[in-house]
């Protein structure tokens, strides 16, 4: 349902009523943008309730009737920047587990400068389309029950990789661990012999045993195998919140990061967009 009518909705999360019909705010300045939101998110998520609204203002009177599923913000919104409205969501204590993505075409330069800041679950970039952008959204309010990818995972704590293993093998991924970046290049390389990349997603930690790190991993990947973001995706988990760390991770070629201690549908949503994605571009480029 579209605009801003709400219905009598419980303020408090422990009173959210259960139901098949995911809430999703839209907040963006272009009314054309609104509608091309709206229209996929109808079409990739059949009984979704959409509402839509223009500026920063409208969001926060929204935001004060009811509760939502999931929160997309511009950047650039007519009367504040998105991040004000990103801080005021997470003040206001029924929205604040709320799923909250940028959705902008100016999030890889700030995403570089790490200045996304800390109230934003995720961000979105529009030149992926609005299409990948219905699917991102269904990662969250509505997450595939199963799916198929196999994950190179590069952890070198055993009990940590044992339940993040597990954690993605219920949603129907296979996962190949392996303790060391090492290890990695030697999978990859075998991979690479006989034609094949050797996994759809490489999954790794920045902190490793031995000489090699996370971050020599992208850089081999990026680098001395070639393969892009959109061939191989590459998310790096860390527990480094320094932004400039951070930053640099992003600009060698990570396709997203993930804070640690990992959140589990944060890290499954990541994961499976970027699968997803890079499937499709893929089967646009006629390699499978």
């Amino acid at each position: 349902m579209n605009g801003v009518d709400n219905q009598d909705v419980p303020q408090a999360i422990s009173n959210r009523l259960v139901t098949t019909a995911p809430r999703v705010l839209v907040v963006d300045g272009s009314r054309v943008v609104r509608q091309l939101i709206t229209r996929v998110l109808e079409a990739e998520l059949p009984g979704v309730e959409i509402v839509v609204c223009g500026s920063g203002n409208e969001a926060q009177l929204l935001l004060g009737e009811g509760v939502f599923d999931f929160i997309t913000i511009a950047l650039r919104l007519p009367d504040m920047d998105g991040l004000e409205l990103a801080r005021f969501v997470r003040e206001s204590a029924p929205q604040f587990y709320v799923p909250i993505v940028v959705v902008s075409g100016d999030v890889e330069s700030r995403l570089h400068r790490r200045e996304l800041g800390e109230h934003v679950t995720d961000y979105f970039d529009k030149s992926l389309g609005f299409q990948a952008l219905a699917e991102f959204i269904r990662g969250y309010v509505r997450p595939e029950s199963s799916v198929e990818g196999m994950v190179l995972y590069v952890e070198d704590s055993r009990v940590v990789a044992l339940a993040t293993r597990r954690m993605l093998e219920k949603y129907g991924l296979t996962v190949r661990h392996v303790i060391s970046v090492e290890d990695a290049l030697e999978v990859m390389e075998a991979a690479r012999a006989q034609g094949r990349i050797g996994a759809d997603v490489v999954l790794t930690d920045v902190s490793l045993k031995g000489e090699l790190t996370g971050g020599d991993l992208l850089e081999r990947i990026r680098t001395e195998f070639g393969y892009g973001k959109g061939r191989l995706p590459v998310l790096v988990m860390t527990g480094d919140e320094n932004p400039v760390n951070q930053a640099a991770l992003i600009k060698a070629g990570a396709n997203d990061l993930v804070e640690k201690p990992v959140e589990e549908k944060l890290l499954v949503t990541k994961l499976l967009f970027q699968l997803r994605v890079a499937r499709h571009l893929r089967e646009a480029a006629g390699d499978e």
